[in-house]
């Protein structure tokens, strides 16, 4: 059996900058960075972040391009339950939750992988839910050109259940419809059906 091997790759340079920081940081708040369980946390949270927010490096329109197919399907194409993870750009602490991406195809449909790696690119940055939203339905929207996206999404932030008010059970949800999913009756087909269980 082959060993196992991290294959997530770092910028030395940066990681190095960027582990520094952390160390100062820790050693602010008062802990003892020489001790034996956080001698490698600095670099350990340093490539934590860097992975977190690997999205800046990444392009969505261009990994919708690379998977553009011809295609006359003009019904709605549903995918729901993209399980997504984020950090709040005002206290850097976690958001996650689900998005449930639609769109009616134009004369060509995309690969059905490419919805959740779009929603992973936007998010894997400093983030706020309404732009993240907004960041997924205008990619889809521009790249794509079908006659119509729809994006929700349903999120819980540490930085109101940790902090704060310290509301454990709250959810917040933002949605945004481009094209035919403006319509009324379209819109709520795609909201009876991402709340439908199917199985």
């Amino acid at each position: 059996m082959a060993p196992y091997t991290n294959l997530e790759e770092y910028n030395i340079e940066i990681t190095n900058e960027v582990k520094d920081h952390f160390a100062k940081i820790m050693d602010d708040l008062g802990e003892d960075v020489t001790r034996e369980g956080l001698l490698k946390t600095p670099e350990r949270a340093a490539k934590a972040m860097l992975f977190l927010t690997q999205g800046y490096k990444q392009d969505a329109e261009e990994i919708l391009k690379g998977a553009m197919f011809a295609e006359k399907y003009d019904d709605m194409v549903i995918i729901k339950d993209i399980e997504l993870y984020s950090l709040c750009e005002h206290h850097m602490l976690p958001f996650f939750g689900k998005a449930h991406v639609a769109y009616i195809p134009n004369g060509h449909i995309v690969g059905l992988s490419k919805i959740p790696r779009v929603v992973d690119v936007f998010a894997r940055r400093l983030q706020v839910q309404e732009r993240l939203t907004h960041d997924i339905l205008e990619c889809i929207n521009t790249t794509l050109k079908p006659k119509g996206v729809a994006v929700v999404i349903e999120a819980s932030h540490m930085c109101m259940m940790m902090r704060g008010v310290q509301k454990q059970n709250s959810v917040t949800t933002t949605s945004g419809f481009r094209g035919q999913f403006e319509k009324i009756e379209t819109r709520n087909e795609f909201l009876k059906l991402i709340s439908a269980d199917l199985s």
